[in-house]
């Protein structure tokens, strides 16, 4: 396994990137399962640990990789951690989804991240973080309401009627932002005997095995969380698992190991740029003049992260 020191930036960067734009494929084939299987969000997330977890562990096992298990306490613990914050991370997004809309939970969700990680670096490192950081961090957010700007108007005129409720939906959105920013550090660095795809494979496998419950619990009971056996609702299911779970998990993981953890949680912010574009192409949404320049600063904050990283 490459360590810190010896993985290349360029390589990093590049995986981070793909992760980002995989990602953002993840919510137009979330909505099209939920739609056509008749599934519940929750559910539709414990399909994709689920899914991206065993593909992860047939590629390990195609490889010969497999027979090298994690045995190690430290190993142990921090695939334990890894599976708990994702489960924690979609428990609380869909429970800001439920309570407020799509647009504000997202916004509110991946927008805190890179502020997390700068907050949490700025305390572990002792040092503040640099100008580059923190006009891309600053530009990034920026970006992300004016992206947002269109259906977030709307979830919050929603969500205006119960106050209780709009802060509530908040204070999940901050959790699940808080949660992926702390998966983000947990596995920056590297563990004897762990790589990135075997913290894809046993974390998505924990995550969704411990989201399993809540998934039920919200349907009533087990039997709801049944895949209907149609072509195109298991195509799209396995299109979940694999590419933005399985591919673009290990390829964060992987990228983590050669770039700042504020480089790498500004990648996600690619996931709602991604789909936006997506929407807009192929569902023919109107992203309007300032989803765009939100797009366009959102891609310079990002851009930016990389291009200008502090000394």
């Amino acid at each position: 396994m490459q360590s810190i020191g010896t993985f290349r930036p360029r390589a990093a960067s590049l995986s981070l990137i793909t992760a980002g734009v995989l990602w953002g494929t993840g919510g137009l084939a979330g909505a099209v399962l939920s739609e056509r299987a008749g599934l519940s969000s929750t559910t539709v997330a414990v399909y994709r640990l689920l899914l991206g977890g065993a593909f992860a562990l047939l590629f390990l096992g195609g490889t010969g990789r497999l027979r090298a298990l994690p045995r190690t306490a430290e190993a142990v613990r921090r695939l334990l951690a890894a599976g708990t914050l994702l489960a924690v991370f979609q428990a609380c997004y869909f429970g800001a989804v439920a309570l407020t809309s799509v647009g504000v939970a997202t916004m509110v969700t991946i927008g805190s991240v890179p502020v997390f990680v700068a907050l949490a670096s700025t305390v572990l490192d002792r040092r503040a973080p640099g100008l580059s950081t923190a006009v891309s961090v600053g530009c990034a957010v920026s970006g992300l309401v004016l992206l947002s700007w269109p259906s977030g108007d709307a979830g919050v005129a929603g969500a205006a009627s119960g106050v209780g409720g709009l802060l509530g939906g908040l204070a999940c959105a901050l959790a699940s932002g808080a949660s992926f920013a702390t998966l983000t550090l947990v596995t920056r660095s590297p563990v004897e005997g762990l790589d990135s795809l075997r913290t894809t494979a046993f974390g998505c496998l924990v995550g969704g095995v411990l989201l399993a419950p809540v998934a039920a619990w919200s349907a009533g009971r087990f039997s709801e969380l049944g895949l209907p056996l149609q072509f195109d609702v298991v195509a799209v299911a396995l299109y979940l698992g694999l590419v933005p779970t399985a591919l673009a998990y290990a390829a964060y993981f992987h990228g983590l190991g050669g770039a700042r953890p504020v480089v790498a949680a500004l990648s996600a912010l690619l996931e709602p740029l991604t789909a936006a574009v997506l929407a807009t192409v192929l569902l023919g949404e109107n992203l309007g003049v300032v989803g765009w320049c939100g797009a366009v600063l959102l891609s310079t904050a990002v851009a930016g992260g990389y291009l200008r990283p502090d000394r």
